[in-house]
């Protein structure tokens, strides 16, 4: 099992490449069973989750190809064989869940097992089966698998979400596409990956508007055709290599960023004294003066201050002057990254949902161990600001959502490796 060495000290100045987006590839990627002519993908992460998709879609029976250097993924559902996901397929990642509309709507009938993936909290389909039901659907929970039906095929539905979950709201829209009729789905996210998937769905002839708003409207059409679709950069990645900097000091360029993908968390950034502008390659971004100031934050859907983003912000935080609060709203169980960063030398006490961090003026280096993708690198960015050496271990979670760390942050600067254990 590998770990990653992190040497503190180092201010980071360069320009960061930030990939494709992650969550918004696994979405696109399940599109393809819509049709049965070749989805292309370009600007595709490579990353073990986009392996372990292209593995669920083989499974189906798709045919999946990758090019240069995995950065074009081209994918075709025309001779679907199977539909079944499997458990150990799924197990490993919950965007597996993902393929659960398109089979509905493409073959009318799909078995898929409970997804999988890291453990920051429960993420149930309740919202997933309400909404597919509405449309027409017979689902039914068999030993762990979601066994469904539209012996009738789908049919438009006004869809009213709880809450607005982003893989919902993702299931929902593409197995609308095929359905006859008109669907309205309410209180839907609004993601910038919801907006890349409707774009991509455009591309393959779906009739959709709203989305990027809380009412989408999808005209169901008789069928889907191929399409080719770059797949928009990753806020997350964005957000994580827009920390470094302001963690560690030094001025960095993320290329291909944008503050509309960001713009709360940029917010937030610049009332602790971080500098973002905008320039025609991407984010210039870097500390005003001396340690940031400490601020509040609570995560919330889109457009609010991601979830995803929270654990690098609290690994900012730790060295900043004042006593920080954060509110974590949308998972349980997500501030398993604080221990930790204490470990660290960080002064953070942990109640239920709310995290209190008290900054410190330097963190030191220790051995610590990551618990899922995005606690693994905020402990990477503390120890960026770390005197001494930090040792991250169990850094597999590392490879679902960051693609080619070291060689990122080692050419700004920072002293980083990857070691076998």
């Amino acid at each position: 099992m590998d770990s990653i060495v992190v040497t503190g000290g180092s201010e980071l100045r360069g320009e960061i490449p930030i990939a494709g987006a992650k969550n918004a590839c696994l979405t696109l990627m399940p599109a393809t069973i819509l049709s049965d002519e070749p989805l292309t993908l370009t600007n595709a992460p490579r990353l073990s989750d986009i392996k372990t998709m292209t593995q669920l879609l083989e499974s189906l029976g798709a045919e999946a190809a990758s090019m240069q250097d995995g950065q074009v993924l081209t994918m075709s559902s025309h001779n679907l064989d199977n539909h079944v996901a499997d458990y150990d397929i799924v197990r490993k990642m919950r965007a597996s869940n993902l393929v659960l509309g398109p089979m509905l709507a493409r073959l009318g009938h799909a078995v898929v097992s409970l997804p999988g993936g890291c453990a920051i909290g429960a993420r149930p389909m309740d919202l997933h089966i309400h909404g597919l039901e509405k449309l027409g659907a017979e689902i039914e929970l068999k030993d762990g698998y979601l066994h469904a039906k539209a012996p009738r095929g789908l049919k438009g539905a006004e869809i009213e979400l709880a809450f607005a979950s982003v893989g919902a709201t993702e299931n929902i829209l593409m197995a609308s596409t095929l359905a006859k009729g008109t669907t309205v789905i309410r209180n839907a996210a609004r993601e910038p990956e919801i907006v890349d998937l409707a774009d991509c769905l455009r591309k393959m002839g779906a009739q959709i508007d709203g989305d990027g708003t809380s009412e989408i409207v999808i005209q169901g059409v008789d069928r889907l055709h191929g399409a080719t679709h770059p797949v928009v950069t990753d806020r997350i990645e964005l957000g994580t290599y827009m920390l470094a900097p302001a963690i560690a000091g030094g001025e960095v360029e993320c290329l291909g960023g944008k503050i509309s993908l960001v713009k709360s968390f940029c917010e937030k950034l610049d009332a602790a004294g971080i500098h973002v502008e905008e320039t025609e390659r991407g984010l210039k971004v870097a500390r005003r003066n001396g340690r940031v100031s400490a601020v509040d934050v609570t995560t919330e859907p889109f457009p609010g201050f991601p979830t995803d983003l929270q654990a690098q912000m609290m690994a900012m935080l730790c060295t900043a002057e004042g006593t920080s609060t954060l509110h974590e709203t949308i998972f349980e169980n997500r501030f398993m990254h604080a221990p930790e960063l204490m470990r660290m030398g960080a002064n953070i006490e942990v109640h239920g949902g709310t995290a209190t961090v008290h900054g410190v003026e330097k963190l030191k280096g220790a051995p610590v161990m990551a618990t899922d993708l995005r606690a693994s690198v905020s402990l990477i960015l503390a120890g960026l600001a770390a005197e001494g050496e930090t040792v991250v271990s169990r850094v597999y979670h590392l490879d679902r959502g960051y693609e080619k760390v070291v060689r990122k942050l080692s050419s700004i600067g920072a002293k980083v490796e990857r070691v076998k254990e």
